[in-house]
């Protein structure tokens, strides 16, 4: 009967192998485990592979689910909305539509809100004109109050407005149909401690 023969591999070899397969599995460890199990991502590998989306904490919730927890903002409440039961509303809102709108427009304008202030922007829109809108931050909510005052003749002494919407939001998109000429827009406040900018974008039937 043939001999049957046996590879014999070198000590060298054998120690190279075994160090190949102890790198790998520290490679796999640092930028996969460490990261899906324990929170820990030394290379930012956890983030950019999606690993780290997969260690859930003591607390039970892992990194998607902690983007998602946002801070209470106050209550508003009815009272907040328009100008008031002693403020008289102008006979100008209720006089009728012009037969003819502002030429349609498009605009992007972006709106810095400093730290810890308010700021208003607003455009001119005649009765029943139509506008499509958008507004995002580029970190935060904002507390804001989408409103509109009437154009007046001989303008009071306490300004005559309603509200649209008020809310705490980083981000808006709507639809609005001005129910009277004047001037319609934003007010936002920032309670932060940085600015806060607003890009807004706006089509429709209006003028700035």
């Amino acid at each position: 009967m043939a001999e049957m023969s046996h590879q014999i591999l070198e000590k060298s070899k054998i120690i190279k192998a075994v160090l190949i397969a102890l790198v790998a599995a520290a490679i796999l460890l640092v930028t996969a485990i460490l990261p899906a199990e324990y929170g820990i991502d030394p290379l930012g590998t956890g983030k950019a592979f999606g690993f780290g989306k997969l260690y859930v904490p003591n607390n039970g919730m892992g990194e998607e689910s902690q983007m998602m927890v946002k801070k209470n903002n106050p209550v508003i409440k009815l009272e907040k909305a328009g100008s008031g039961p002693d403020v008289k509303r102008p006979t100008e809102a209720d006089l009728p539509a012009p037969m003819q709108q502002y030429a349609h427009r498009e605009d992007s304008i972006e709106v810095i809100v400093p730290a810890g202030k308010g700021i208003e922007y607003k455009i001119h829109m005649l009765k029943h004109g139509q506008m499509k809108y958008e507004w995002v931050t580029n970190s935060g909510d904002l507390y804001f109050d989408f409103h509109g005052e009437p154009k007046e003749l001989k303008p009071s002494k306490n300004t005559y407005f309603d509200s649209y919407t008020i809310a705490y939001s980083n981000n808006m998109v709507g639809t609005f149909l001005s129910p009277f000429e004047g001037k319609h827009g934003w007010y936002f406040r920032n309670s932060g401690d940085k600015e806060i900018k607003v890009t807004l974008r706006m089509k429709g039937e209006y003028a700035l």
